[in-house]
């Protein structure tokens, strides 16, 4: 079953990817875009908007020009496809090959406000997941799906089992972005976390708080950072976060970002990062690809 649903999503993203045009560019309130690093903004879409996203995070900088600063090896992947059926209403998917990690989500993104010192919106957003990882018999590591045995972020094992009846995650948030001097989008996303930690027999729910800003310097080119504050715990001791460089181009947001969380899936980053980011040993280049696929059902 799982093979046969991962070729469908798969297929789905392709053929809207190639057969659909790139909707037009619209007017930018707060965020430009949906998503900031791994943080969702309040951005609205269109209705009859398609939202395919895809990203990468790839191994430590600090492993230098023999190995690429990282680009030769480990490697995690993340592909999103969201739908919006009403201008201010969404529903998506997430899949990540980091213990097959898939979600099914929807947002709410309805709430604008203007003020003398800038615009404020607001959005809501829930999901739930589901890491399908197999405990034995799985190939992924020899496919470096998982980071290699080390250290660190680099220390995941079999030993600590993930019970087969602790796999399911969910999420609520709340967003709140605001425009300051018609440059600066401010953002936080106060989250409930149902069940942070899979590999534990026991589920809990907590509390993180993610912080974003994005400085946009013309149409174009803009700078973006993510700070995620979460409670520390075994294997997630840490904050995650996230700088880097957004180009924005007709329908097109294309991020290039250094960070020390090698996850990208909600339930994931929320959890907490394995490795301190003030320790530029752990940091790891990444990229995030959002394509706005619009007129899919308005077309005549």
């Amino acid at each position: 079953m799982k093979p046969m649903i991962n070729r469908v999503f798969l297929r789905l993203c392709a053929t809207l990817a190639c057969l659909t045009p790139p909707a037009p560019a619209t007017a930018q309130n707060v965020f430009a875009s949906t998503v900031s690093a791994t943080l969702p903004t309040a951005a609205a879409t269109g209705a009859g908007t398609f939202l395919f996203e895809i990203s990468h995070r790839f191994g430590y900088l600090s492993d230098g020009a023999g190995d690429l600063w990282g680009l030769d090896g480990f490697v995690l992947n993340r592909l999103g496809l969201a739908f919006a059926p009403h201008d201010h209403f969404a529903i998506g998917i997430l899949r990540s090959n980091s213990t097959d990690n898939l979600e099914f989500n929807a947002r709410v993104a309805g709430l604008a406000l203007e003020a003398p010192t800038g615009s404020a919106e607001f959005a809501l957003q829930t999901g739930v997941a589901w890491n399908l990882q197999e405990e034995e018999g799985d190939d992924h590591g020899g496919h470096q799906h998982t980071p290699s045995p080390g250290g660190g972020a680099d220390s995941y094992s079999g030993a600590d089992d993930m019970a087969e009846a602790n796999e399911m995650q969910a999420y609520a948030q709340l967003i709140a972005n605001a425009m300051v001097a018609r440059r600066l989008a401010l953002g936080v996303v106060p989250t409930l976390l149902w069940n942070p930690r899979i590999r534990s027999h026991e589920t809990e729910t907590t509390v993180s708080v993610g912080l974003n800003g994005q400085l946009y310097l013309d149409q174009t080119w803009s700078l973006f950072g993510e700070w995620i504050l979460s409670e520390s715990r075994e294997d997630q001791e840490y904050d995650s976060g996230s700088f880097g460089v957004e180009i924005r181009t007709g329908g097109h947001f294309f991020k290039l970002l250094v960070t020390n969380q090698h996850q990208m899936n909600p339930t994931q980053t929320l959890a907490g990062a394995a490795e301190d980011f003030f320790d530029p040993g752990s940091w790891r280049f990444g990229f995030n690809i959002e394509r706005r696929l619009g007129g899919v059902f308005n077309q005549k």
